[in-house]
């Protein structure tokens, strides 16, 4: 779970920190962006390594070393001097970052008996919950008091900390040693990853498809997908394996996560330009206004761990979605007179 909290902090902790990033280095707008985009990129396409890296080195390997790496290059993003360093180090840090949530799942369903790994997967997302209350307020803090350079600095002590209880208490797993790794499924799965997030994070800025930038993003992530899929039914052994994709449940389960993540993330992005830039609130009363939503996720994930032995999931899952549309919807009527209360609840 610490890991995790780590991966879920950085990841929110940084954005309330950009306008100041943007001074320091004389950055553009749409040159500091790329703080974040190089992050995001990098993490979509080293996730899916993940699973490999855990079967063939193991969980409490793998894990020990992604918290290492990333706890090192957030020393050096802090330390960068352009913003070159900055988005290069960025990258690096969404490489190690990418494989700690997947690896900490794992590492809790291969802890638990089936009968509690729900509830101990409702527990652990507590603590995934712990970036957005934190991060935009601990991040406005940071910068205002210090110097942007701490909402990096701040991951070391949480690194070591969490590297020590890696090696003290999580047991390793069984790894299955040698196995061929499909260099070309994970090229051709990275390359459409990696063309898609760009198009998407760059796309607003270059007007979509008036842009050759982004008419060629996008060809590139379809054909590169389209190879993706035709190598996965082909190959004796591919990157992802065919087998995963006859579960209904499994897919079921990625079309709510993805629906879910995109409902939630593409709010939870505006909101902090929308208040800092439109509104005018200072960085850290940004933080404070947004902290209740990550709070509002924890409790309800406090209260699905309670039910989850006793209320059919499809039901809590329904519920979800029902009160997050009705929030999104509310949203929508938001305008520049909209009360701080309003905003919380």
């Amino acid at each position: 779970m610490a890991a995790t909290i780590m991966h879920a902090l950085d990841g929110t902790i940084a954005n309330v920190a950009l306008p100041s990033i943007q001074g320091s280095l004389s950055a553009t707008q749409e040159q500091v962006s790329w703080v974040v985009t190089s992050y995001i990129v990098a993490s979509a396409i080293m996730t899916p390594l993940a699973g490999f890296c855990a079967m063939r080195f193991g969980l409490r390997r793998t894990l020990a070393t992604c918290v290492v790496g990333f706890t090192i290059v957030s020393m050096l993003c802090g330390a960068a001097q352009s913003l070159d360093q900055l988005v290069l180090f960025r990258a690096l840090q969404g490489g190690f970052g990418a494989a700690l949530v997947p690896v900490s799942q794992a590492i809790m369903m291969d802890t638990y008996p089936r009968e509690e790994q729900g509830k101990a997967m409702a527990m652990w997302g507590v603590g995934t919950m712990l970036g957005p209350i934190a991060g935009p307020s601990l991040g406005g803090w940071l910068t205002d008091e210090f110097s942007w350079r701490w909402v990096f600095y701040v991951n070391l002590p949480v690194g070591i900390l969490c590297t020590l209880g890696i090696l003290a208490l999580v047991r390793d797993s069984a790894h299955t040693g040698p196995r061929r790794f499909d260099l070309l499924g994970f090229t051709l799965l990275a390359v459409a990853i990696g063309s898609f997030q760009l198009m998407l994070d760059r796309g607003h800025m270059l007007d979509w498809f008036d842009s050759v930038e982004i008419i060629g993003e996008t060809l590139i992530a379809g054909v590169a997908f389209a190879m993706f899929l035709i190598h996965m039914l082909t190959d004796r052994q591919p990157f992802l394996s065919r087998d995963l994709f006859r579960d209904r449940n499994l897919c079921v389960g990625l079309c709510f996560t993805a629906l879910a993540g995109l409902l939630l993330i593409v709010s939870a992005t505006l909101m902090p330009p929308f208040l800092q830039q439109l509104m005018g609130y200072p960085v850290f009363t940004t933080g404070i206004v947004l902290a209740p939503r990550g709070a509002g996720m924890m409790v309800s994930m406090l209260l699905v761990a309670r039910l989850i032995g006793r209320i059919d999931a499809r039901v809590l899952i329904a519920l979800g979605f029902a009160l997050s549309a009705l929030s999104l919807w509310d949203m929508t009527l938001f305008n520049l007179e909209v009360s701080e209360s309003r905003i919380i609840w």
